[in-house]
């Protein structure tokens, strides 16, 4: 459903809820119920709950300035802790079906690019600077002034972009599609399966999912996504118990010897705030600074409004509700993941999966961080579900999240442009914020050279400006001796 239908198919009179939980979220008043939000939360714990597996070997993997690294154990309690904190906060104060937990990209910049300049408590306590800066924007109003300078036409733009993003995510995460190796000596980045061809038993666990999650799609059946991820994860530790297979990637689908596990909270707490700027330059410590504040802010913004697009929540103005809250809590989880050496928690682009199974209030994040929560001691049991077994939720909801491209004037290269280079850079680049990016500078170049430039926001300037000054990042750092 087009997101102009789902705004007119409103009543205008919300209808009462039937208790008072129904009408503090608002369930029935935004059309759904407390079935399909309780389906929509467990579809966005399991589409994401990689994260508690990938976050740790992530930051586990790296070292920082004096070759210390971060305890695995430690990291996976920190990395559900502030999951299942923020995500409820998230349900309870934005009312948005929105999870948060570490920022993947995110975490790659604090373990490969600011670690290696510093301890990891200095770097955690600049994780923690980014958070509370993001809080001031927001405070501030100017976060939220951002989002709404942005025209409707590439507002649409980033939800098809985030779309195809995250089912090349899903490809990519379960092997279907696989990066070429540089010594084939080819130009050609990505291939099928890992040697040209499919192959292997985990690869048919996602074909399978794939072809089961449509085909529930296509019958409208309700809660589509989620008996696909269940029904393939049995499938597949059925298969991984009798096959010889030699991995399933980060996560091997079999029961548990141990159902549960103490959680150890060595980490919470433990940054400095400050510290970074002992232990390097202050250009390079405002650089990182700028670098993980500028991802965390429109990765953010593509996040939040691709969602509320997809749930129907943006109103006549294609404007967020509560987004002021939204962008607080949001910028509330950067700071609450330094402090945990977790790092940065944003909100989650997986939440989709949950919108697809109807998800459209806070109260399925009651589930998805109550999920987190339980985590906390069941890890071992919760992180058997494999990527191929979830995977195919995300290219449905890709697919869902595409059908937004109808409502872009083609015809218009003033806006076509840049809701082209807006949805193509996503991905191939793999990122949000690039693609983002790449919008707004060719918006704010078309309507220039096109004698427009005075109905172009003053602050669409102002980011296009910042955006020039991130994609010249590396020039700008060899300018300034920083490497």
């Amino acid at each position: 459903m087009s997101e102009a239908q789902k705004v007119a198919d409103r009543p205008s009179t919300p209808p009462q809820g039937a208790n008072s939980v129904d009408r503090f979220f608002a369930i029935t008043a935004r059309g759904s119920t407390f079935a399909r939000e309780i389906r929509g939360g467990l579809a966005t714990f399991f589409t994401m709950a990689y994260i508690l597996v990938l976050n740790p070997i992530i930051l586990g993997s790296a070292k920082d300035k004096y070759g210390h690294t971060l305890d695995g154990a430690e990291l996976v309690t920190a990395t559900a802790l502030v999951a299942a904190v923020m995500t409820i906060i998230m349900g309870v104060g934005g009312n948005l079906p929105l999870a948060l937990a570490a920022g993947l990209g995110l975490n790659a910049v604090v373990a490969f690019q600011i670690a290696p300049l510093m301890s990891w408590p200095d770097a955690m306590g600049l994780v923690v600077l980014e958070g509370l800066l993001i809080c001031v924007l927001v405070v501030t109003g100017l976060r939220e002034a951002v989002m709404h300078a942005i025209p409707q036409p590439l507002k649409q733009a980033i939800s098809v972009g985030i779309g195809l993003f995250i089912a090349f995510i899903g490809f990519v995460d379960a092997g279907f599609v696989s990066r070429i190796p540089d010594v084939a000596n080819t130009t050609v980045p990505v291939q099928l399966g890992a040697t040209g061809s499919l192959s292997g038993w985990p690869i048919l666990v996602f074909c399978l999912g794939v072809l089961l999650t449509i085909a529930l799609l296509a019958r409208k059946v309700k809660g589509a996504i989620l008996i696909s991820i269940l029904t393939m994860t049995v499938v597949a530790i059925v298969i991984n118990s009798v096959a010889d297979i030699k991995s399933w990637g980060l996560t091997t689908p079999k029961v548990p010897d141990d159902f549960v596990a103490a959680p150890e909270f060595g980490l919470i707490g433990d940054f400095s705030l400050f510290g970074s700027f002992g232990e390097t330059t202050v250009i390079t410590v405002v650089l990182l600074l700028f670098t993980l504040l500028l991802s965390d802010f429109f990765d953010t913004m593509g996040t939040v409004v691709g969602i509320s697009a997809e749930a129907g929540l943006l109103d006549e103005e294609g404007k967020v509700p509560n987004l002021g809250r939204v962008l607080l809590i949001d910028g509330a989880a950067a700071v609450a993941g330094g402090a945990s050496s977790s790092s940065s928690a944003t909100s989650y682009i997986e939440s989709a999966a949950g919108v697809g199974e109807g998800a459209r209030t806070g109260f399925s994040n009651l589930i998805t961080g109550g999920l987190f929560a339980v985590a906390l001691f069941l890890t071992p049991l919760l992180t058997i579900v494999p990527m191929q077994a979830a995977a195919p939720a995300l290219v449905a909801v890709g697919f869902l999240m595409m059908t937004q491209v109808k409502h872009i004037d083609w015809d218009r290269y003033d806006i076509a442009i840049p809701a082209f280079l807006t949805i193509a850079v996503m991905p191939f680049t793999y990122s949000i914020t690039n693609g983002i990016g790449a919008g707004f500078l060719a918006y704010v170049l078309i309507r220039t050279v096109l004698g427009r430039a005075n109905e172009i926001h003053w602050l669409l300037w102002g980011t296009s400006a910042l955006f020039l000054v991130y994609f010249a990042i590396n020039p700008i750092q060899q300018l300034f001796g920083v490497r």
